[in-house]
């Protein structure tokens, strides 16, 4: 019950020579979700494309002659939806961000790469849970296909989602959101937290803090701690609050889920620090899909960076150390990680290293991926 953040080629479907696959997916409909927001919806490739609620694809395209890559969860279910969705929120000066709404039509093709991600569950019908949910932004992709899947596939749960947003015009869902709380009166509960509220609003406003969550949590069933999972995603600022709120609550953090979009910056140091060892040029071995590959790694560059330059293909994404697409798991050897935000504790414990932002500090070091 606890979350786990966790085919044969036909047309459409291609894999490289180092064993990721790429589809190349046509884009059924594109919706207006905001004044920033839209959310893609691709048709399904004859050989259907299997993911887990929460999962995130990886888009590819070329831009100004540069081959560019960014991760997008998934708001789409497996279990409810016929095609698969994302949604893509503008961000000044985000490259993919702005480039897929302004270049992109219904029939377009796109080049995909498979689904990744641990920010999953496992669905049972006979499961009697409560997800608990905090999302700001955009960070209500993955909780949208997350609260569809579980509305659908255990009658017996129930989700709480706490949805932070600027104003009330950059609600993604929120027509949605509104129909799926009648259509599942007493089993979705949605409150709303807006920055800048009007003035008829009868919801919550401005930071979400220590009185309001008070408030929140006696609207909210007490399931108790055993049968309750708390999942956050959104702005790094508001996922700390959000963590500092819980540990008042005296919520286990064993409990608590989080999925990141972009690099933190709050308390890097000390994960930086973490990681102590000097970065000198080190030659590492990386066995991925059966293949073994050796080759030196300079301090002024990550693994990742050095297998792309000599032109092994190894999965990656994001490249800043959250989607966890690059992730292996080091066999010998010590690895430096730049940041460590897309590793749990657990991961971390037993060897998982992101090669996106991993540099090699012994001469041993030897990393499995797959």
């Amino acid at each position: 019950m606890a979350f786990s953040f966790f085919k044969k080629n036909k047309e459409g479907d291609k894999k490289s020579a180092g064993g990721s696959k790429y589809y190349d997916l046509t884009i059924n409909e594109i919706v207006n979700e905001t004044k920033d927001a839209i959310s893609l919806v691709f048709n399904q490739p004859d050989e259907p494309i299997s993911y887990k609620s929460g999962q995130f694809l990886t888009l590819i395209t070329n831009i100004n002659g540069k081959e560019v890559r960014r991760a997008y969860s998934l708001c789409s279910s497996p279990f409810v939806d016929k095609d698969l969705a994302v949604t893509v929120k503008r961000v000044d000066g985000g490259v993919m961000s702005n480039w897929l709404p302004d270049n992109l039509n219904a029939g377009d093709t796109l080049k995909v790469m498979e689904p990744m991600g641990v920010f999953t569950t496992e669905y049972v019908s006979t499961n009697k849970r409560h997800l608990m949910l905090f999302a700001g932004g955009s960070g209500i992709t993955p909780m949208m296909s997350i609260i569809k899947s579980l509305l659908h596939q255990e009658p017996d749960s129930i989700c709480s989602l706490i949805y932070c947003n600027r104003d009330i015009d950059s609600i993604i869902f929120k027509n949605t959101l509104d129909q799926m709380q009648t259509d599942f009166e007493g089993r979705l509960h949605v409150i709303h937290i807006l920055d800048d509220a009007p003035m008829n609003w009868q919801g919550h406003s401005g930071l979400l803090n220590h009185d309001m969550l008070v408030k929140i949590m006696e609207r909210i069933p007490d399931w108790g701690l055993d049968k309750t999972t708390y999942l956050m995603c959104g702005p790094e600022g508001m996922m700390k609050n959000v963590e500092n709120l819980l540990a008042e609550q005296n919520i286990p953090k064993n409990i608590i889920f989080k999925e990141s979009f972009v690099a933190g910056t709050i308390d890097k140091a000390e994960k930086t620090d973490a990681g102590s060892g000097e970065v000198v040029s080190q030659e590492v071995t990386v066995i991925y899909d059966g293949d073994e590959h050796k080759f030196t790694v300079e301090p002024d560059s990550t693994i990742l960076e050095t297998a792309l330059d000599l032109g092994i293909d190894l999965p990656y994404s994001c490249q800043s150390g959250l989607c966890t697409a690059c992730r292996g798991k080091c066999m010998s050897g010590k690895v430096k990680l730049d940041e460590e935000e897309g590793l749990s504790e657990a991961e971390l414990e037993e060897g998982y290293v992101l090669t996106c932002v991993g540099h090699p500090l012994t001469d041993d070091v030897v990393i499995e991926i797959g």
